[in-house]
Parts: C-alpha cells; structure tokens; sequence
C-alpha cells in the first residue's frame, strides 16, 4: 500500500524534531507523543471548534486528556497518529486542506454511508479510507 511519509504525518501532528523513518515515528508512539499532537490533529480534521473538540475527546476521553500532564499513552498515541496519518494521505490526495477536511467529514457511500472520520477510528477502519484514497488519486475503480 502507498503511504505518505513520516515527516509529513508528523507534521500534521506538529511533532519536533520530525522523525525521517517509520521506525522513528514508531517509537515515538510508543514512547507517547505529546498532548500536543493529538490537539494539533483534531484541529487539522476539524472544521469547527464544536468538532475539533468532538474528534479530540473521541479519542481521549475530556476528564482524562485534562488529567494527562504532558504525555498520552502508547494507545492514545496509536490513535492519535492514526488520525494523522488518515488526514495526511486525504490533504496529498485532494492537494487541499479543506478538501480533505471536508472529504473525510462528509458521509460517502463506499463506506456504508458513513463518514471517513467515523470509520477511521479503528485501525482496519483507517485501512479502508487510505485504501479508497488512494484509489480516487490513481483513478482506480473502489
């Protein structure tokens, strides 16, 4: 499967210094990535404050991402990136962050009539989305 690289997937979530492989990038998910980076993605998926927060405290629970200090767990971190990567591919697919925004907000009918967000909180879920991304981008039948 193509993928958008680890600098750019990093981008989306502000880290610094970026990582230069999937192996960096990794263990920084394992490790736990900053508060920050979860933040920084909601508000790159996110067209309204009422659904940045939405995407946010869908992730990590509000009372929980209040208590957390500085760090998210490794699972939180999983999901964080996910949502990172997922935006990442939709931004170089359309060329656009609005495009992408709005894409992976609108329900689409190859996904049951969900919308790309919904479907790409599992990891199988994200699959499908950067699969049918990068069907739309090679002109490939879904």
């Amino acid at each position: 499967m193509v993928s958008v690289s680890p600098e750019i997937i990093a981008a989306v979530m502000a880290l610094s210094p970026l990582p230069h492989s999937f192996s960096e990038l990794d263990e920084m998910v394992r490790k736990g990535l900053p508060k920050s980076a979860l933040r920084s993605s909601a508000e790159q998926v996110g067209r309204t404050a009422e659904e940045r927060k939405a995407v946010l405290y869908r992730i990590v629970p509000e009372a929980t991402y209040k208590r957390r200090r500085e760090r998210l767990n490794p699972d939180e971190s999983e999901k964080a990136e996910r949502l990172a990567r997922v935006f990442a591919t939709a931004r170089h697919v359309w060329d656009s962050e609005h495009d992408a925004r709005e894409f992976l907000n609108t329900p689409h009918p190859l996904l049951n009539g969900k919308t790309p967000l919904d479907v790409s909180m599992t990891e199988l879920g994200a699959r499908r989305v950067e699969e049918l991304l990068w069907k739309l981008f090679y002109g490939l039948p879904a």
